[in-house]
């Protein structure tokens, strides 16, 4: 594997790590910027749902937006866009201005993840792939595992403002080392024809159906106005399929899930995306709430996801060439779907190094399922559908693990009420059944998995 090509996966992946820190501290450190400026906490729940909103608005336009300008372009300029909206969060002195600049972050941020995975995708060889996107996974990872303890760290020793005025030289960074080490290669420009209508269905269909699981369980709004937008967003994604079959070129073209691998990775990882998305969310309450834990204590123990991530840079070519794509991941689905279920087991009198090393080998296998699975799962794209296949990707990931938020916290709230307490005291054995119904949750994953040739992505074993 070339230098370059082991360079760039961080390259493009490094401002991924700098935003899971962002939107992961920035919930850490809400109490701290409420009393800074003066409005309740639950209000500033808004600080997170408008980044949310402006990412959902714009996440279908990063595709076309990519091909038309040329990527590398694109990238650079949505490292500023999101790094500039950082630093004025820092400045913000009122909620308003703060949801405002949230949502500048927000246009960045949807043009930064599905863009870097094109870049990565066009630019880097088949067989050099498998080691590349282990590269491009981790950062990512690592960035939402830390950010609870980054966020922590900094309103414990300074001002709540330096979680976003950190970004700034990062991302400064992150454009200077884009620019020197993405190739025009990445730059294929297919000038295809702007979908608005498309794009206003996507906008709603996303913004409908994220709006609604980020809303749920919160006492924001009524349940009614929660349905409404689920319904609202369930029909504009219904109206889009049946509108987009008719197009030559729609927004996000839908006929790139005709590749058996690509529908693999993206309808059977869906479940195993849940589980990741749930996994973060309830692991630090139940050290906390449950077991009463310190944040710091708790981060400590939650980071050996992290590594078992980083773990899997070690081991993950070997066991492609050792076993095959289809093996593995139904493998280390399997594995993983025991893992979570494994954390139900957890007490607040296990050793803490017994559950440090089960969240270090959950970590391991998970992200060598993902890692295996986003590999083959573009293996068949032609260059000219890659952007699309990544504005897909990166929408049923968001829309997933966001979901795996929303189902933890009902399971968990579920379980309290059967327990005959309520979501508001929560106790160590409310956990237990939620991770284990995650954990079957991931195995529904190897009823796509099973069905994969076993000679599909046979060509980036070596």
């Amino acid at each position: 594997m070339a230098a370059r090509d082991r360079l760039l996966p961080l390259v493009v992946a490094c401002p991924l790590f700098l935003q899971n820190i962002d939107s992961s501290a920035i919930a850490t450190a809400l109490p701290t910027i409420a009393r800074s400026l003066n409005v309740q906490t639950l209000h500033l729940n808004l600080a997170i749902t408008s980044y949310l909103l402006s990412l959902a608005v714009f996440l279908p336009l990063s595709g076309w937006i990519a091909s038309r300008f040329g990527a590398r372009r694109v990238f650079c300029a949505a490292i500023a866009c999101f790094s500039l909206g950082s630093a004025l969060c820092g400045l913000a002195e009122s909620l308003p201005a703060l949801v405002l600049f949230r949502m500048l972050q927000g246009f960045g941020g949807a043009m930064m993840v599905p863009v870097a995975r094109l870049i990565l995708l066009r630019s880097v060889e088949p067989s050099a792939m498998i080691a590349a996107m282990v590269w491009f996974t981790v950062p990512p990872t690592v960035g939402r595992m830390i950010g609870p303890l980054v966020g922590g760290a900094i309103v414990t020793w300074t001002s709540w403002r330096w979680i976003f005025l950190l970004n700034v030289p990062f991302g400064l960074l992150g454009i200077a080392l884009a620019w020197r080490f993405i190739g025009t290669e990445c730059d294929e420009e297919l000038r295809e024809p702007f979908d608005a209508t498309g794009f206003v269905l996507l906008a709603l269909a996303l913004t409908g159906l994220l709006g609604a699981l980020e809303m749920t369980g919160k006492n924001l709004v009524g349940g009614w106005t929660i349905a409404a937008l689920a319904l609202v967003g369930a029909a504009a994604l219904l109206a889009y399929v049946l509108r987009s079959r008719r197009l030559a070129s729609p927004m996000v073209n839908l006929r790139v899930l005709r590749f058996p691998t690509y529908f693999a990775s993206i309808v059977g990882g869906t479940p195993m995306r849940i589980a990741i998305g749930a996994s973060p969310f309830l692991l630090p309450l139940m050290f906390q709430l449950g077991f009463g834990l310190s944040p710091l204590d708790s981060g400590l123990l939650t980071v050996g996801t992290a590594i078992g991530s980083l773990s899997t840079r070690g081991v993950m070519r070997r066991a492609i060439r050792r076993f095959g794509f289809r093996p593995l991941l139904i493998g280390a689905t399997a594995v993983a779907g025991a893992f979570y279920m494994s954390y139900g087991l957890f007490r607040p009198d296990t050793p803490h190094l017994l559950m440090f090393c089960t969240m270090l080998g959950g970590g391991l296998v998970s992200s060598m399922a993902m890692v295996a699975l986003q590999t083959l799962g573009f293996s068949e794209i032609p260059k000219p559908l890659m952007h699309h296949a990544t504005t897909l990707s990166t929408m049923t990931q968001q829309v997933s693990q966001t979901f795996g938020v929303v189902l933890g916290a009902s399971l968990v709230s579920a379980a309290a009420w059967f327990h005959g307490g309520d979501p508001a005291h929560l106790t160590a054995r409310d956990f237990s059944p939620a991770f284990f119904l995650i954990g079957l949750t991931t195995l529904l994953s190897l009823f796509f998995f099973v069905r994969l040739h076993p000679d599909q992505g046979a060509g980036m074993r070596g």
